[in-house]
């Protein structure tokens, strides 16, 4: 297991900026890092995601062109830049990892591991 710890939610005014952190403490290489959110009352939904073995990323429809995944390995830490931040936006945002190149990249089933989530507020 590669404990996770997420960095830098908040509250921000909408068309603004945020940008989140994971740490990951402990090496070992994921097929899919991503981050995901959950909205209160609604399910876990796919946000963005870094596909190892193909070195490509997906976004959800609802954050391309406004959100951007990067991921830094020599400091084991995943971001995600949040720019033009709208009120449907809020919602409690995960970072995950899967072990091995299965499923759906946005789907929450296909993840190993978790972090306990930052808040974000619009």
């Amino acid at each position: 297991q590669v404990p996770l710890v997420e960095f830098g939610g908040g509250s921000v005014q909408a068309a603004g900026s945020l940008r989140l952190s994971c740490a990951a403490s402990g090496y070992r290489r994921s097929c899919y890092m991503a981050w995901f959110r959950q909205a209160s009352g609604k399910e876990r939904e796919g946000v963005a995601v870094i596909l190892a073995y193909a070195d490509s990323i997906l976004y959800a429809d609802s954050v391309k062109d406004r959100f951007t995944i990067a991921q830094d390995n020599a400091k084991n830490t995943l971001y995600l830049q949040m720019n033009s931040l709208k009120p449907e936006d809020t919602a409690m945002y995960y970072c995950a990892a899967a072990h091995a190149c299965a499923g759906d990249p946005l789907n929450k089933n296909a993840y190993n591991d978790w972090g306990h989530g930052t808040q974000v507020n619009t």
